[in-house]
């Protein structure tokens, strides 16, 4: 007899006002990088600027960036979930989770925001930061969720069988002095083949999707826009640097 792994039950959001936007005028740096940003010297200036915005000498930011290929190791990797070492670079990354992939046609939003000054609760922040990539994508018509149990969006894939469903966001965070950094990796047209290499985020019963595998052809552009205006609903005004 087969016992099927139930998919956890998704789980609503709460309806409450956004506690996480600032009281006060300040506005978020927002930067998009528009090439192939190396990972390590990423991962060193994000640490120094978290730093500096918990020691009050810059204003919180958040970065838009594409990586190479490769994969990134979180705080509670198992080395067993490293398929395919050989297959590109893999880098400690610091964060929480586990094995991740990260590529061309992936966005990646770095996200550097002082708690202090918004709410210290970052289990309130991971959903919020879920519910951000929740509305960008249902103003692409996609329907997404997220899981009891299981940091991240997914999307129901009934036609793939009983209980499927792909992840098509990824979230790692980590937080220092109420400075959060890292953030979430959108998949919007990588080679999800890449995929195959590791077991993405520790799962190995369920897949990952994109806007491409699901068919929804859309530039980076597009979805950079949609993020930016879904970000703003949730934490504030940003400005362009």
């Amino acid at each position: 007899m087969v016992i099927e792994k139930l998919m956890p039950p998704a789980i609503p959001e709460k309806k409450t006002t956004f506690p996480l936007k600032r009281t006060d005028a300040s506005t978020v740096e927002w930067k998009i990088l528009d090439f192939p940003t190396p990972y390590e010297e990423t991962l060193e200036k994000m640490r120094t600027t978290a730093r500096r915005i918990a020691n009050g000498e810059a204003g919180e930011q958040v970065w838009l960036v594409e990586h190479p290929p490769l994969y990134t190791s979180g705080t509670s990797a198992k080395q067993a979930d490293l398929l395919a070492p050989n297959n590109f670079p893999v880098y400690p990354a610091g964060r929480g989770g586990q094995f991740t992939y990260h590529g061309p046609g992936q966005r990646v939003a770095y996200v550097m925001l002082d708690l202090k000054q918004r709410r210290r609760d970052i289990r309130c922040f991971v959903q919020h930061l879920e519910g951000w990539i929740i509305d960008t994508l249902a103003a692409f018509n996609i329907e997404a969720d997220r899981h009891a149990g299981r940091v991240g969006v997914w999307v129901q894939r009934p036609e793939l069988g009983i209980n499927r469903a792909d992840k098509i966001a990824a979230i790692g965070v980590r937080v220092s002095r109420w400075v959060s950094f890292h953030g979430i990796s959108l998949n919007i047209s990588p080679d999800l083949s890449h995929y195959s290499g590791i077991v993405p985020c520790g799962i190995t019963d369920q897949g990952v999707t994109s806007f491409e595998d699901l068919g929804h052809l859309v530039s980076m552009e597009e979805v950079d826009s949609t993020l930016k205006t879904q970000f703003e609903r949730r934490f504030g005004p940003t400005k362009s640097v």
